[in-house]
């Protein structure tokens, strides 16, 4: 089984909010997923992740796709500043 973490879209239409989680590589976006991670809520900019959890998963090889990857990044240089 390959685990990606990825976003999951949730709230309604027009009103984006997304939920970082492990998910089996096979199941749909917004379907059955092994851990949640996190959330990030592009109208407000904000990302709140559980940073030991998102390393456990990338230590036993779990992959993050390209917008998370990218977003974890931004969201560390930022606590890394501050």
């Amino acid at each position: 089984m390959s685990v990606r973490i990825r976003l999951a879209r949730m709230g309604s239409k027009k009103r984006p909010f997304y939920r970082i989680v492990a998910a089996d590589a096979r199941c749909k976006r917004d379907g059955r997923f092994l851990e949640k991670l996190g959330t990030y809520d592009p109208t407000k900019k904000t990302l709140e992740l559980n940073n030991a959890r998102f390393d456990y998963w990338q230590g036993v090889g779990a992959q993050p796709t390209n917008t998370v990857n990218r977003l974890v990044v931004l969201h560390r240089k930022e606590a890394a500043s501050a």
